[in-house]
This record gives structure tokens, C-alpha cells and sequence, in this order.
């Protein structure tokens, strides 16, 4: 009875983790199109993908550098963005239990996606968590990596990226990343305040820093609601 009831919950954990993947994964053609048109080839466009697989901080990457700004300040936008993997990690390694080679494999496909729907399956036991971890995280890899290449060669394809208005791409893949987070009162204060220091400071800043500006400002203002929460 044991194995029939694993099973069941391994197929409904496994239409979850492909419904998530796929819809994510598709969104790595508008990734793969805003690369190329910030003047990334396909090849390092494809190598973003496969090598640091995060969407937010792949976005900041291409953003930062294809503004003009260095690849330090691109690299610090990214490294900001991916702090949260590593919390995620922390929380996934318990319920994972992996080590070596394995626990490596791990690492690079703990995402929002795939932590999110391991920690969704929390009701029907370890099992299923885990299990919607490798599912997702390997189907968004696998969709992410797919979809990237096709942005990228149809980008190509199209000649000159400005003209058709590819260069909007990061700031619109930016807001289409945000806006369904921003689900409270002070979650849209903090970001409209990020928003007017972005604005503030691009005209007299080096591309890159209204970035790290903002995820600074973002730490602050919640550290602020954190003290504040604590107090009452």
C-alpha cells in the first residue's frame, strides 16, 4: 500500500513541478532576446544560462553591462540578487540530505521555482518534497536553457535588436519579476521608493550602482520594519 501511495503523489507532485517549469521556462526567450540585444553573442548568452541559472541576476547581468557599466558592477548586481539561493539552501538542505557530487548538482538548481514547489508538497511528506525539488529544478534547467537559445537565435535573426525594441526587454523582465511579489502595503512602498533613488541616481551614476543602491536601500527599509514589528 506503501509504494502505491508514494506513487500518487509523485504524479501529482510531478504535474505541478512541469506546469511550473514550463511557464518559467518559456520566459527564458524573452532572456535569451534582451542578451542579445544588450550585445551579448548566443554563445555567452547560452553560457549565462547553463552556468549561473538564475533569472533575476542573468537580467542584471545583461543589464548593468549592456549599459555601459563594468563587469564588476554587473557581477555585484548579481551577487546581491542571488543571496537569496543561499537561504533557500540553508532552508532545503534538511529536507534534501544530499552530499558530494550530489549535493553540488543541488546547489545550481535551487531556485525560487524549485524550493517553492518542494516546500508546496510539505503535506504530503519528505517524499514529495523532495521530489518536487529535482522535478522542478531540472525542468525549469532543461525549459530555461531551451527557451534561452531560441530568444537568442531569433533575436539574432531579426538583425538589429533596437529596432524592434529588445532594448526594453531587462526593464520589463524586471517589473513582470516584482509585480505579482509585491503583495502588501510596504512591499509597494519599499518598491517605489527603490524606484525613485533608481531615477535619482542613473543620471549621475555609473550604470550598475542605482542597483546596489536600491537592494541596499530595499535591506534598510526592511530591517526598519523588522525593528518596528518587534517593538509593538
Amino acid at each position: 500500500m506503501i509504494p502505491v501511495v508514494s506513487a500518487t503523489f509523485t504524479r501529482q507532485t510531478f504535474r505541478d513541478s512541469m506546469s511550473v517549469s514550463f511557464t518559467v521556462g518559456m520566459y527564458g526567450a524573452a532572456f535569451g532576446a534582451a542578451s542579445v540585444a544588450a550585445g551579448f553573442s548566443v554563445l555567452q548568452t547560452s553560457l549565462l544560462s547553463l552556468l549561473t541559472f538564475s533569472g533575476a541576476s542573468q537580467f542584471a547581468v545583461i543589464g548593468v553591462i549592456g549599459a555601459g557599466g563594468s563587469a564588476f558592477s554587473g557581477i555585484a548586481t548579481a551577487t546581491l540578487l542571488g543571496i537569496r539561493n543561499g537561504l533557500y539552501g540553508m532552508r532545503m538542505a534538511p529536507i534534501l540530505k544530499v552530499r558530494g557530487l550530489k549535493r553540488i548538482v543541488a546547489s545550481h538548481i535551487t531556485i525560487d521555482e524549485s524550493t517553492g514547489v518542494a516546500l508546496s508538497q510539505e503535506p504530503r511528506g519528505d517524499h514529495a518534497m523532495q521530489a518536487g525539488f529535482w522535478f522542478t529544478g531540472f525542468g525549469v534547467f532543461i525549459f530555461w536553457n531551451l527557451f534561452t537559445l531560441a530568444g537568442a537565435f531569433g533575436a539574432q535573426a531579426m538583425g538589429n535588436p533596437a529596432a524592434w525594441g529588445l532594448d526594453a526587454a531587462v526593464p520589463a523582465a524586471f517589473l513582470g519579476l516584482v509585480w505579482p511579489r509585491l503583495l502588501t502595503i510596504s512591499d509597494r512602498a519599499i518598491a517605489l521608493a527603490a524606484v525613485a533613488l533608481a531615477i535619482a541616481l542613473t543620471p549621475i551614476s555609473p550604470a550598475g550602482l542605482p542597483v546596489i543602491a536600491t537592494a541596499g536601500l530595499a535591506i534598510l527599509m526592511g530591517l526598519n520594519r523588522k525593528s518596528v514589528t518587534d517593538d509593538e
